[in-house]
């Protein structure tokens, strides 16, 4: 599939080595090692030496394959940091397949920490990459291994990890609604644990587990087209977050807020006439009817809760910061759901006009999903990376670091008559000089 992946030598077949990652070595050299990899590639980037740059990420690439599990730990934390500081989309489109396949090797076999970093950086290469051919096969490549943690419920961060790898590379890497549909429903197998011959123990995900798994399942639902939402089919679902709302903890009253408030967005609870019917029988239509009428309810039940909650009292030993963002969310749900109209929200990404805006809730779900996944790489991204460009119609303003003399030349280059306007020989020059002397 793709790109053929790099030959290691005597690596031994591009094995992960991961047997021994609970060695008992040290991880002091190993994360000094973070610290001088990543200066070492800040300064082959800012001296702009390809082939330095090259070297100093082969060595994290091969470090993948060392034996001792903290030398791997170290190699992908300084990949994290590396891709969370620059976009390196020239670096990797040649090395993605080598890469993802140590990631997965990380994931399979890593401890905990390998595990999470993996995930991570997985998540972070598919956004590098952007949609296309490349983040497509790294969600086919990546998916599996990432189902089975989702399945055998280890360690909550490793789970947490691989919900937000799986929610970014289908984001990214899904090419159809079954392939978003697939992540969707390991997700909410997660969200909602059901009984079964097949399931075995039901699980109940603890609060940080749940409130990241809804969030990673709004993340999908923002994809779903207008010709897929029926709202008998997603009934179950708005059923089920609705009751999120009067959790205990506030984390995942607010994730599932955010959720339904999307589902408001997308319509998901309005029943239309054209909706598909088996058969246009007075069966069919009372079913509808009721239907409608379920929905209608679901509405009304859901504006309350959430009108509670942004007028939610604080007690004695509230944390009030929460407390307020909670109430701010709520406020701005209750005011979509009579209005329908969504706050903008703005964001400054460079000088005075790189402004990331977002107006709708599909938007912002997408920005803070992106933003908490980037971390402190976010801005740099936003002002790099053509994939938010193309998700969130980012138009950056070039000429704010531009020179003076290198302004003027572009603003003359847009306002420049053709040749003849200018006189028979075209003196550009001559005119350049002319137009200088104006606007100067």
């Amino acid at each position: 599939m793709g790109k053929s992946k790099k030959n290691k030598g005597g690596r031994g077949g591009g094995g992960g080595g991961g047997e021994d990652q609970f060695d008992g070595g040290t991880d002091v050299d190993s994360v000094s090692s973070v610290s001088t990899a990543l200066s070492d590639l800040q300064l082959a980037q800012a001296t702009e030496q390809v082939s330095s740059q090259d070297y100093v990420f082969d060595k994290y690439i091969d470090d993948l394959y060392e034996k001792r599990g903290s030398t791997r730990e170290a190699a992908l934390g300084c990949l994290v940091d590396a891709f969370e500081s620059f976009v390196l989309l020239d670096l990797v489109e040649n090395k993605y397949a080598t890469l993802v396949s140590q990631f997965i090797n990380s994931i399979k076999k890593g401890s905990i920490k390998e595990v999470c970093l993996a995930c991570h950086a997985t998540g972070l290469l598919a956004i590098t990459l952007g949609a296309g051919s490349s983040s497509h096969e790294i969600m086919d490549e990546s998916r599996l291994q990432l189902l089975r943690v989702l399945q055998t419920w280890p360690d909550a961060s490793k789970m947490i990890s691989a919900l937000d790898c799986l929610a970014v590379v289908t984001f990214v890497g899904a090419t159809d609604l079954s392939e978003t549909q697939l992540s969707m429903k390991a997700i909410w197998d997660v969200i909602h644990p059901k009984s079964g011959s097949n399931v075995g123990i039901v699980r109940k995900p603890k609060p940080p587990l749940l409130a990241a798994a809804v969030s990673a399942w709004a993340l999908l639902l923002t994809t779903i087209v207008s010709s897929k939402r029926n709202a008998d089919s997603w009934k179950e679902s708005i059923t089920f977050l609705s009751a999120l709302l009067e959790a205990e903890d506030r984390a995942v009253r607010m994730a599932a807020g955010e959720a339904l408030a999307l589902c408001f967005e997308l319509k998901l609870l309005d029943v239309f006439s054209n909706e598909e019917v088996e058969v246009d029988t007075a069966e069919a239509s009372g079913s509808k009817n009721q239907l409608f009428l379920n929905m209608q309810a679901l509405k009304a039940k859901i504006s309350g809760l959430v009108y509670n909650l942004s007028m939610e009292a604080g007690g004695r030993g509230a944390d009030k910061k929460n407390l307020n963002d909670q109430r701010d969310l709520f406020q701005r749900i209750s005011d979509f759901i009579k209005t329908g109209e969504c706050l903008e929200e703005s964001l400054r990404i460079a000088g005075k006009h790189g402004i990331l805006r977002v107006t709708s809730w599909r938007e912002s779900i997408q920005l803070n999903y992106l933003r908490r996944f980037l971390g402190r790489g976010f801005l740099k991204h936003a002002q790099d990376n053509g994939l938010l460009h193309d998700i969130f119609d980012i138009k950056m303003d070039r000429t704010e670091n531009m020179s003076t003399t290198e302004k003027w030349k572009s603003l003359v280059s847009m306002l420049a008559p053709d040749d003849g306007e200018r006189g028979d020989d075209g003196d550009s020059e001559e005119w350049w000089k002319s137009c200088r002397w104006q606007l100067g």
